[in-house]
């Protein structure tokens, strides 16, 4: 594990990649694990979930400390819990940095400082995520169906 963060800067010490992997709540994960930090993830990550290899890579990013972020459905197929760690993951990574995010699970986007709408390639509304929702558009539609797909799939969750 320690090895996989390190990755991002080759000269990291011990202790970077603990900041790291905490600042983007990764040590959630690799305390969880028979050895911590000196965990096998298998070739790949494959001993990983979708979730925990995103976290991981998180670590990895805050270690390469890059300028500009791309993130591309950074929280697309995990479960409730495990976005609440990379929404909050992201909150740290983005900080003070120029980002693009690729989400269609608008959850991940709300907060940001623009947010550009497309459909079939096209723009076709821009703003914060506030603004959107007043317009009564596209994203106010897709914003709502998603709220009550995920309030119905929380109710039988529970």
């Amino acid at each position: 594990m320690r090895e996989n963060i390190r990755y991002g800067r080759l000269n990291a010490t011990d202790e970077e990649i603990e900041l790291a992997a905490k600042t983007v709540s990764a040590d959630e994960v690799i305390r969880g694990m028979e050895n911590g930090y000196d965990s096998d993830v298998g070739e790949g990550g494959d001993r990983l979930s979708t979730g925990e290899k995103q976290l991981i890579s998180f670590a990895r990013a805050v270690i390469a400390d890059p300028r500009i972020f791309v993130l591309d459905e950074a929280t697309s197929s995990i479960d409730t819990k495990t976005e609440q760690l990379i929404q909050s993951a992201i909150a740290h990574l983005l900080k003070n940095r120029t980002s693009f995010l690729i989400a269609h699970r608008l959850s991940t986007i709300r907060k940001a400082d623009l947010i550009l709408v497309v459909r079939a390639g096209k723009i076709v509304e821009q703003g914060t995520h506030a603004a959107l929702l007043k317009q009564h558009g596209y994203y106010h539609d897709l914003y709502l169906k998603q709220y009550e797909q995920e309030a119905g799939e929380s109710v039988f969750q529970n």
